[in-house]
């Protein structure tokens, strides 16, 4: 009698690593974007999304200021204008940009939640809460460096309270996202929202959500 030979293999697991900042306003865009591209990609089940950090302004100070009033400092009256089309371009994601309720802020404590999401919960669990943190710090003017506010934005996100107020206040974390945001420029991540797949293809920038598409099935094909 003749045997068939079947293999159990699973199908191969694509990693994407989106770098970005708290706060970008492209990134926030960006992820829109490239959630209804993975949506909408017939592979998804098979694909690891994690959030890696990256500062657009390092040194921001850790008390907070208006963004509007920061952002006219650095690129003078047109800045009101580079909000106003950021804010049509969200509108038609779904994003309801509040620049003038939004705060300049260090976002190095939102980064170390987000490594504590996913090393702890999960890859699904940061994905929310980069949605959340994104949202209060873009939407509902929250200042994302006090951690009585993060702490309320992991909650809701999923992660448990007491463990979230013990980690703020503490160094766990800082070293490990010190680590990554070096790596970030080691790789020649210079600008965000920078979309690396499998750790070898990389896609910058908010693109359509049909360009994400297509890049993860070129990179699906790839695989095969």
């Amino acid at each position: 009698m003749r045997r068939e030979s079947w293999s159990c293999e699973e199908p191969a697991r694509m990693k994407v690593e989106i770098y970005s900042d708290i706060a970008c306003p492209w990134c926030y865009i960006g992820k829109r974007r490239f959630d209804r591209a993975l949506a909408a990609f017939e592979g998804a089940a098979d694909v690891e999304v994690v959030y890696r950090p990256y500062q657009l302004v390092p040194d921001a100070p850790a008390e907070p200021s208006p963004h509007r009033a920061w952002l006219e400092e650095r690129y003078g009256p047109q800045s009101r204008a580079m909000d106003d089309r950021v804010a049509a371009i969200g509108k038609q994601e779904g994003i309801d940009y509040d620049f003038d309720a939004a705060l300049h802020v260090n976002t190095v404590h939102g980064h170390r939640l987000l490594w504590l999401a996913e090393q702890e919960y999960g890859s699904a669990v940061q994905a929310e809460l980069k949605e959340r943190l994104l949202a209060a710090h873009f939407s509902d003017g929250v200042d994302v460096a006090d951690f009585a506010a993060l702490t309320d934005v992991a909650v809701a996100a999923g992660l448990d309270r007491a463990r979230v107020e013990a980690f703020l206040p503490s160094d766990e974390g800082r070293a490990e996202t010190v680590r990554e945001l070096a790596h970030a420029r080691e790789i020649g991540v210079s600008a965000v929202p920078t979309f690396v797949f499998d750790g070898k293809y990389a896609v910058q920038g908010a693109q359509e959500t049909e360009t994400f598409l297509s890049a993860l099935r070129q990179v699906a094909q790839l695989k095969d």
